[in-house]
């Protein structure tokens, strides 16, 4: 792949992913502000353009005073404050589908120009029919929270719904690292190499609890920190008071915190120790740098929890922790790849051959 060509794919996959992140950001601040339930029907292509009359706007908000969030919590509503919600919601939607353009508009271009290699293509196209996914995905969770006596959309496919966009996040930036990533002169120890990607998958599994946090709202209970309220570990019979055992993952609000604040310590301790093992044996090296940026980046968001925890979860210290969860992720996800040895490739299309293969020695992600 030509040096220019692989800088352009660079660029435009560390764009896609701030758009990931913006999106992210937008459907946090959408949650928080109660507006994700605003509208009512799935439309992926006339749902893009918004009310435009005042008729239209009263028929948008007939059907949102037939939801049970409308009826149980926001009854009496002016039509300016529903304004409000569904300009966030239709603002995260919209968002959306500019991320579906970004992402296959120059897709296509580059495919065509020989820019891709075959394993990136590949790597693209997994990408992309996991979007696709994460719109459906989208919908379910909206749907969950229209039935009747729901004001809020069901906490695990929230969960399912923030680690389906982290996940697209993690694979946007792994491709991108894997573009600029020169094979080390020497190969770094396995044992980091590995240790480098459990922490990427442990930062995946907390934003997956911290969804579950988010959803249930359990943030708001047990505003202390170091202990829950007095008990460093509470009783068994409040971790597992909800029958079936296995629901207490979910809609226990006391476990489902108490799991978010382990996970969070083992994540912390994890990459404390890679940091301190990459400086030990590889002093001085670009390992050693990113495993202590890594450690630094994720103390620094445990820091954020307690103090979101503490305040009782005001809407911008949850928003500022989430949005914050995508950095780690970003800088653990940069750390895992780049701690790869990058092999040579196939390339994904030429402009003399678009629906053909080149062999071409080039690195690849």
């Amino acid at each position: 792949m030509p040096a220019n060509g692989q800088r352009g794919v660079r660029v435009w996959l560390y764009l896609l992913a701030a758009l990931v992140v913006a999106m992210v950001a937008v459907g946090g601040a959408t949650r928080l502000t109660g507006s994700g339930l605003s509208i009512t029907e799935w439309r992926p292509v006339t749902g893009a353009v918004p009310p435009l009359s005042a008729q239209a706007w009263v028929a948008e908000f007939d059907k949102y005073r037939d939801t049970p969030q409308y009826r149980i919590l926001n009854q009496g509503m002016g039509l300016s404050d529903f304004k409000v919600l569904y300009a966030w919601e239709w603002g995260h939607r919209l968002l959306g589908r500019i991320v579906g353009l970004a992402f296959f508009l120059p897709l296509v271009w580059f495919w065509w120009r020989g820019a891709l290699t075959r394993r990136l293509g590949l790597g693209l196209l997994g990408l992309g029919i996991l979007g696709g996914m994460q719109g459906a995905i989208g919908w379910i969770m909206v749907a969950s929270g229209l039935q009747p006596g729901m004001v809020a959309v069901a906490p695990l496919k929230l969960a399912l719904h923030l680690t389906t966009a982290s996940l697209i996040l993690a694979g946007l930036v792994w491709l991108a690292a894997g573009l600029r990533a020169a094979p080390p002169t020497e190969a770094e120890p396995g044992r980091l190499r590995g240790t480098a990607l459990a922490i990427m998958g442990l930062v995946l599994a907390q934003i997956f609890l911290g969804g579950l946090v988010a959803g249930s709202k359990a943030g708001l209970v047990y505003n202390t920190w170091p202990t829950m309220n007095g008990m460093l570990v509470p009783p068994g019979s409040e971790l597992f008071a909800v029958s079936p055992w296995i629901e207490n993952f979910v809609d226990n609000l006391t476990l489902v915190q108490f799991n978010h604040r382990l996970t969070a310590y083992l994540l912390l301790a994890v990459a404390l120790l890679h940091a301190v093992d990459a400086r030990r044996t590889r002093p001085g090296t670009g390992m050693a740098r990113r495993a202590t940026g890594v450690a630094g980046i994720v103390l620094a968001q445990a820091c954020l929890g307690i103090a979101t925890l503490l305040l009782a979860v005001p809407l911008w210290a949850a928003l500022a922790h989430q949005v914050f969860a995508m950095a780690v992720l970003t800088m653990a996800t940069v750390h895992a790849r780049t701690s790869r040895a990058a092999p040579s490739a196939r390339t994904f299309g030429t402009p003399s051959a678009p629906f053909g293969f080149e062999i071409l020695s080039s690195r690849t992600a």
